[in-house]
């Protein structure tokens, strides 16, 4: 999971819509509590990323991760980008083969 974390802050700080898409499910779900929407499918991921990442130029930091099982990382990341500055928290839960199936979003 560290690792999939670490690919999944790599890319969507690069802006790589595409290579972020790659790490998901084509079923995936983002339910972020903060924006009060869930974004389903790759089409509804591929929105989200271009409307929250790229569009607020959003540049997130790993603060800290746990692992309560082994598809499933709890995760605090630090945003920063043109909203200002946020704490998140990400629930990841990744499939047998290492693909993103889900991630519950929020901020502190």
């Amino acid at each position: 999971m560290q690792k999939l974390v670490n690919q999944f802050i790599r890319l969507a700080n690069a802006f790589d819509v595409e290579g972020t898409l790659a790490l998901f499910t084509p079923d995936a779900v983002i339910e972020d509590v903060s924006v009060g929407c869930a974004f389903a499918g790759i089409e509804g991921i591929r929105r989200y990323l271009e409307q929250f990442f790229v569009g607020y130029n959003t540049a997130s930091k790993l603060l800290s991760l746990e692992q309560p099982h082994k598809q499933v990382a709890l995760v605090r990341v630090d945003f920063t980008g043109t909203f200002g500055h946020e704490i998140g928290s990400l629930r990841i839960q990744a499939n047998a083969a290492g693909l993103i199936e889900r991630i519950d979003a929020d901020l502190e």
